[in-house]
């Protein structure tokens, strides 16, 4: 397990803005709750204020289900291009979900994906990620606010 600190954070969230910046996207859709941290900081870095989320269930704790539940719904008006944020693509199943359901509820919008983390075992891999993850990681919000 490797932890995952604020101020790595902070470092690879600009990484990722700089990457993305030049796309331009009209709205981010966090993927709750490992996107929301990242969505909000991307979201101020990038002046965008149409942001959304989607709660999925794929882990308890750090045990994987068989199935994943999606739920939740976006709305967009006047948007052409969405940035899906999350905080890894570990087996790829949470996010493919994702892409997959908003690419077919919104046919004419262009979905890309982000995220901090992603590991090669993974079925999806993220349009711009930053860093290669061969381990659990335990993120600065998982762990620092606890009692």
């Amino acid at each position: 397990m490797k932890y995952y600190s604020y101020e790595n954070f902070k470092i690879d969230t600009n990484t990722l803005i700089k990457e993305v910046k030049s796309v331009n996207f009209d709205a981010i859709v966090a993927i709750a709750r490992g996107g929301l941290t990242l969505s909000h900081a991307m979201a101020e870095g990038l002046n965008i204020r149409q942001v959304q989320s989607i709660r999925t269930e794929l882990y308890d704790g750090s045990i994987k289900r068989e199935r994943i539940t999606v739920a939740g719904r976006c709305e967009f008006k006047d948007i052409n291009r969405v940035l899906v944020v999350d905080d890894i693509s570990d087996s790829g199943d949470t996010l493919k979900a994702v892409m997959q359901y908003l690419k077919s509820e919104f046919q004419d919008i262009e979905f890309k994906s982000a995220t901090l983390f992603y590991k090669k075992t993974s079925i999806y891999e993220p349009d711009f990620w930053v860093n290669e993850a061969d381990d659990w990681i335990d993120f600065f919000w998982e762990r620092d606010f606890l009692e």
